[in-house]
């Protein structure tokens, strides 16, 4: 009986995303779309959970922003638009390829070769050891040290 019970509760563990009944769309057909959808969105508090995943308030109020524009008729392209135009590509859990996110990726490789870069260099073209002392500057290292 426990074991049915807790089978259940894992069937059911879906069901706990929309926190708000009244959020979820009344045609199932639409209410899987509006899903699927904000499986893609990044929640922006969470950080690393879609906003279906995440109980946070802001994910809440974008679930019911793309519910509400799908319900409109917007498609999801436009919904899109409207949400990277507010929030940035930050908001999409697969941000497109840009010059901005490949230079992000791109930076500890070239920070590595520009620090292997300067080794190599330095050690290519040692430093002179420094020259001697001359006579007067040895004695007025001694008088220093003296006192």
């Amino acid at each position: 009986m426990i074991r049915i019970l807790a089978l259940l509760l894992l069937l059911s563990a879906p069901a706990f995303a929309i926190s708000d009944p009244a959020e979820a769309l009344p045609d199932p057909k639409m209410e899987a779309r509006a899903v699927e959808f904000g499986k893609t969105l990044r929640c922006l508090v969470c950080q690393n959970e879609s906003i279906e995943d995440s109980g946070a308030d802001l994910a809440r109020d974008l679930r019911k922003i793309v519910r509400t524009k799908l319900a409109a008729g917007e498609s999801e392209p436009q919904i899109r638009d409207w949400l990277v135009a507010r929030y940035g590509d930050f908001v999409l859990l697969k941000p497109p390829m840009t010059l901005g996110t490949l230079a992000l990726w791109a930076s500890p490789v070239i920070c590595l070769l520009v620090g292997g870069l300067v080794l190599v260099m330095m050690r290519r073209n040692p430093s002179a050891p420094p020259k001697p002392l001359s006579e007067a500057e040895r004695k007025r290292l001694e008088g220093l040290t003296r006192t």
